[in-house]
This record gives C-alpha cells, sequence and structure tokens, in this order.
C-alpha cells in the first residue's frame, strides 16, 4: 500500500474533475408530448395576454397595448418553447426568438387572411360564424406554427456547420507536344 500525499492545490470541499458525476442531458419530449405543452404553454399565455390587452389599454390606446402585449407574450412563449416544449436545454437566442416572431407574424396573417375571405364572402357574418372561422384559422396556424418551430427553430437533430475549406488540386502537366496537337 502506497502512502497518499496531500494536494495542497485542491481544497477538501472542492471535488476533483474524475470525481464528478456528469449527467446526460435530458432528452427531448416527443412529437405528441411537445404538442401539449405547445398548446399549454401558448394558450395559456394567450390567455393572459387577453386580460392583460384591455388593462394595458386603459393607459394607452387599444393598438399600440395590443402590439406590446404581442411583442412580449411572443419574447415569453419563444422563451417557455425554448425551456419547456422542445427541451432544448438552454434559453432562446437571438436567432430563435426572430425565426419565432417570424412565424407568429405568419400565423396573424393567416388568421387575418381568413376573417377577411369571411368578409369578402359574407357581407354580415354571424358572430359564431366569426368566432368558428377565427378559431379554425387560428388552429390551423397554431399547427402550421408548432411544425415550423419543431422541425426548424428549435430542431437539436441538426449538425453544426462545417466550413468549407477549398480543395487545392494539382495542376495538370501538359507537355507541348500534348498542347500543339489539341490547338
Amino acid at each position: 500500500m502506497e502512502p497518499q500525499t496531500a494536494d495542497r492545490t485542491k481544497s477538501p470541499s472542492t471535488p476533483s474533475r474524475s470525481s464528478q458525476v456528469s449527467l446526460p442531458a435530458p432528452a427531448a419530449p416527443g412529437p405528441l408530448a411537445s404538442f401539449v405543452r405547445f398548446v399549454v404553454c401558448g394558450g395559456g399565455i394567450g390567455v393572459l395576454s387577453s386580460f392583460a390587452v384591455p388593462l394595458v389599454a386603459m393607459t394607452m390606446p387599444w393598438a399600440v397595448a395590443n402590439a406590446v402585449i404581442t411583442v412580449a407574450s411572443t419574447l415569453l412563449c419563444t422563451e417557455l418553447h425554448a425551456l419547456f416544449t422542445f427541451g432544448t436545454g438552454g434559453r432562446a437566442g437571438l436567432r430563435r426568438h426572430l425565426q419565432s416572431s417570424g412565424s407568429a407574424v405568419a400565423a396573424y396573417a393567416v388568421t387575418s387572411a381568413a376573417m377577411f375571405l369571411l368578409h369578402t364572402v359574407q357581407a354580415a357574418p354571424s358572430m359564431l360564424t366569426e368566432q368558428a372561422v377565427y378559431l379554425t384559422a387560428s388552429a390551423l396556424a397554431g399547427i402550421g406554427r408548432f411544425l415550423v418551430l419543431r422541425l426548424f427553430v428549435f430542431t437539436t437533430t441538426r449538425k453544426p456547420h462545417t466550413a468549407i475549406r477549398p480543395t487545392a488540386l494539382p495542376r495538370p502537366q501538359l507537355s507541348r507536344p500534348a498542347v500543339s496537337a489539341a490547338c
């Protein structure tokens, strides 16, 4: 048995690197679990936003209040989707926020187009018809947004980009007789 020597560079309370146990990163949730989380997070924030807009609108014009709450809720949802819905293991960066806001704008465009189309086809639709069209368009836009976020924005299967390096090819050595014969 060899005598142990004290290592004075390490404090007794700090474990050495060899004794630290690294835990594997949690696995990303499957598609169904992600979709349920997407609906809960997005729907929950949507409900809270619908209550927040009228409250904020008491201090500023309604359109400005709606824009402020929409931006804030999109930022919050993107963070929740990164941390909870899609389990990326970290916060959303600027690229993910921009892509997520792009998908939110596309969803807004789909619901607005559906309502415009309804009012083009029917001059005075009932409130029930308007709600049915809006909720259907919103659901379809939500499914599309979920797919974009899952497959492109919060994907964890992408490999990091490798730098493309030009490969130097050897120059062909042509003799004078070969060049003369070709010309």
